[in-house]
């Protein structure tokens, strides 16, 4: 592959998600083995706000962690030769380090700023920094494995 950037169809092709738990829209400024940015549309009916908070709608934080996660998962599976990612998940495996600095409210545009900072084998560790119109909302390192999915 060779361009910099996936739309939703694309990274459908990547990734085991599906609706409603797919959340990144995009992944774009891709450098293979190295970054990328996920971008999610956070709208108003997405169905985590329905009970969180009604009234006070925010994007809960394991939420934000799962887009992390997705956006790193499609970031390691594109860079990786489709023969090492054929018939296989990338799992999250621990979460570090995670700070929710600012509530992330419906109908924005969310950017999950992603570093792979190693990779040993199947496991690699990031780093990620979530934001919302340049401003810091969340951050958190986590690793994850690549394995072989079950038949």
């Amino acid at each position: 592959m060779d361009n910099k950037a996936l739309n939703k169809e694309q990274i459908i092709n990547l990734l085991p998600h599906r609706e409603p738990m797919l959340l990144i829209d995009e992944l774009i400024n891709i450098i293979p083995n190295k970054s990328a940015v996920g971008v999610i549309h956070v709208k108003k009916e997405s169905f985590f706000f329905q009970g969180h908070f009604p009234g006070q709608p925010i994007m809960p934080g394991v939420i934000i962690v799962e887009g992390f996660g997705q956006a790193a998962a499609a970031l390691t599976a594109y860079s990786l030769s489709s023969n090492e990612v054929e018939n296989k998940l990338v799992y999250l495996m621990s979460v570090d380090k995670a700070r929710f600095r600012n509530p992330i409210m419906p109908n924005c545009k969310l950017l999950l700023e992603i570093e792979a900072i190693r990779s040993r084998g199947r496991v690699w560790r990031y780093k990620g920094i979530a934001k919302v119109n340049g401003k810091k909302m969340a951050d958190a390192e986590w690793a994850a494995t690549i394995m072989d999915r079950s038949k």
